[in-house]
C-alpha cells in the first residue's frame, strides 16, 4: 500500500511548474530575423535568454547585456520583456512565442523606430 501512495506523490514532485514550463519555452539561444522585407538580403543577430523560475529575463540580445527584463504567460501565449542600451540609447523589446518561433518588436526610443521580427532557435 505504501509504494502505491509514493509513486503519485514522486510524479507531483518531479512535475514542472508552471513558471519551469515558461523558462524552458522561452530560454535558449535565438536567431532573429531583422530584415524590413523577406525579400531583403539575410540578416539577423542573436538572442540568448534566461527566465527563472521568478519570471527574471537575463541574458542577452543584438550583443548587449539585457538590463532588466521579465517573462510571463497569458492567453495562451508566454511572452517576455525587457531593455538593452548601445550606450547610447535604450531598446525595448518584446516577443511571445508562437508555434515555435518569436514574434516581437523593438523599440529603439532615441532612434525613433519601431522594428517588427521574427526568431527561430539556433
Amino acid at each position: 500500500m505504501r509504494c502505491a501512495l509514493l509513486v503519485p506523490l514522486a510524479a507531483l514532485l518531479v512535475a514542472a511548474t508552471p513558471a519551469q514550463e515558461r523558462a524552458a519555452s522561452l530560454s535558449g539561444t535565438w536567431s532573429v530575423d531583422l530584415r524590413l522585407e523577406l525579400t531583403d538580403a539575410a540578416y539577423s543577430q542573436p538572442m540568448v535568454l534566461t527566465v527563472g523560475e521568478d519570471g527574471a529575463v537575463t541574458g542577452s540580445f543584438y550583443n548587449s547585456d539585457i538590463l532588466s527584463g521579465r517573462a510571463g504567460s497569458a492567453q495562451g501565449r508566454s511572452c517576455v520583456a525587457f531593455r538593452t542600451t548601445d550606450g547610447q540609447g535604450l531598446y525595448h523589446t518584446s516577443a511571445c512565442l508562437v508555434d515555435g518561433k518569436m514574434i516581437g518588436q523593438t523599440w529603439a526610443e532615441g532612434r525613433n523606430f519601431v522594428l517588427p521580427w521574427t526568431a527561430t532557435r539556433g
